[in-house]
């Protein structure tokens, strides 16, 4: 184990381009990510690489500073905030959240061009050094709940 830090956040969006629903806790799945995100689903031959979105509230918070703005985590459009981590910027690492989730970091997690419709200049700040998160494939599912906790394994 590396380091450890809590689930600070939880959120998805039923389609593409819909409004972020921010969550106290939900069902994850092998299949299907967390119940009710559409990207979740792994499609028939695909290898499900951006499953689960992740991002470090340091990592936000640095951005807007940068920006001198400020806007909540869910416009980053990721399914969760960790909070007291460092996400592993290596591909083949597991992340264990609570008591049986476990997801496995697949790639950068790159800001697209919609950031610049919630800050001008938000895309630029996300993009060194992994700053806009990682993707991810489940591994384990089970249940996320707010405040639980996060350790880095690296394989």
């Amino acid at each position: 184990m590396l380091n450890g830090g809590v689930l600070a956040g939880i959120a998805r969006h039923a389609f593409p381009k819909a409004a972020m629903e921010v969550l106290d806790e939900v069902a994850v799945t092998v299949e299907g990510g967390l119940h009710g995100d559409f990207r979740g689903a792994v499609k028939p031959g695909g290898r499900g690489r951006r499953q689960v979105t992740l991002m470090e509230r340091g990592d936000w918070q640095s951005a807007l500073a940068e920006l001198g703005a400020v806007a909540p985590w869910q416009e980053r459009r990721v399914n969760l905030l960790v909070d007291g981590l460092d996400l592993p910027q290596v591909p083949g690492a597991l992340l264990r959240i609570g008591a049986d989730v476990v997801l496995r970091v697949t790639v950068e997690c790159d800001p697209c061009s919609r950031m610049e419709t919630v800050l001008p200049g938000l895309m630029a700040a996300l993009t060194p050094d992994w700053r806009g998160g990682v993707c991810s494939r489940v591994v384990a599912g089970g249940i996320l709940r707010l405040g639980d906790p996060i350790t880095v394994e690296l394989n």
